[in-house]
């Protein structure tokens, strides 16, 4: 087999997580809503999860968002990961009681069947292998298992990448990518597909952030650990006359009437269930026991055949 692509620069993504730990509560908000949108989802399962698992869990939001909810009576025993010790480490959420394991979500410590639901907000967009990530947590499912898991879509931080690629162009005469590539809701449920999940199902939520400067914007970035670490990236900083050239372009294309900039992040989120022989199936071909066109009250043409006018 071939090796996946290294995209990311997983020891400078924990590097980037332990310096934001201690503020990562102030700059949190997108992670809650993931958390937040989790919980409602399993509020509507009528099942039971004696052993679950937050994968990329940061400050415990899916924790607390199921503390606050009917759903924390179906999770038995919820075990937190981080790839982070010191985001694991920190107590100020509310309910956070569960076992705290630090590990790669590119290398689950789990056995195979050993778990019965587990969820990730806003951690798997950083793997180099998401397909192979996915395959891990199918197996460490149990049959009919349960998967919920939130990822930054392609339309996340739009207005920075557009911003950052013209001004560099425009400076230095050459452009290295500086936001991370995200993936697209029309692929999220064939990931799950090719993971080998039962029943995949995928659906977007586009939050625009604003902000009174575009500087804020990055300032939060950084604050949720959540700054590029591309490995094919410029090993040069930004420099100041290209960053204030890109916070102009930015102003000047995306400003709203009141002059406050806009942020714009998609949050894909992602359900499917390990396989198991109590699921639905889908039909085989030929195997419906009644016509369409009798369904549909409708007379059928032979293929060819076009409706006079």
């Amino acid at each position: 087999m071939t090796a996946a692509p290294q995209l990311f620069d997983r020891a400078l993504l924990r590097a980037r997580l332990d310096r934001a730990a201690p503020g990562f509560d102030a700059a949190g908000f997108l992670k809650a809503r993931a958390a937040e949108d989790a919980v409602l989802r399993l509020e509507a399962i009528l099942r039971e999860f004696p052993v679950a698992v937050d994968l990329g869990s940061r400050n415990g939001a899916f924790s607390r968002a199921l503390e606050g909810s009917d759903a924390r009576a179906k999770v038995g025993l919820l075990i937190e990961t981080d790839l982070s010790a010191r985001m694991l480490a920190q107590d100020s959420s509310e309910g956070r009681r569960g076992a705290r394991i630090v590990a790669d979500e590119e290398r689950l410590p789990f056995g195979d069947a050993t778990i019965d639901l587990l969820v990730s907000t806003l951690a798997l967009h950083w793997t180099n292998d998401l397909v192979g990530a996915l395959i891990q947590v199918r197996r460490a499912l149990k049959p009919d298992g349960l998967f919920v898991g939130a990822l930054f879509g392609g339309a996340t931080l739009t207005e920075l990448r557009q911003a950052l690629l013209a001004a560099e162009d425009e400076i230095t005469g050459g452009a290295f990518p500086r936001v991370s590539p995200f993936a697209d809701t029309v692929d999220a449920a064939g990931l799950l597909q090719r993971a080998g999940f039962a029943l995949p199902v995928a659906d977007k939520d586009r939050v625009k952030v604003r902000y009174a400067h575009p500087i804020a914007l990055l300032k939060d970035l950084r604050a949720m650990g959540e700054t590029s670490v591309l490995i094919d990236r410029s090993r040069k900083p930004l420099g100041r006359k290209v960053l204030l050239r890109a916070m102009e372009i930015y102003q000047d294309r995306f400003a709203e009437p009141d002059g406050r900039v806009p942020a714009t992040f998609e949050i894909i989120t992602v359900t499917g269930w390990a396989p198991h022989e109590r699921q639905q199936k889908p039909l085989r071909p030929g195997s419906a026991k009644m016509r369409l066109a009798d369904a549909l009250g409708t007379v059928e043409q032979p293929a060819g055949d076009k409706a006079g006018g």
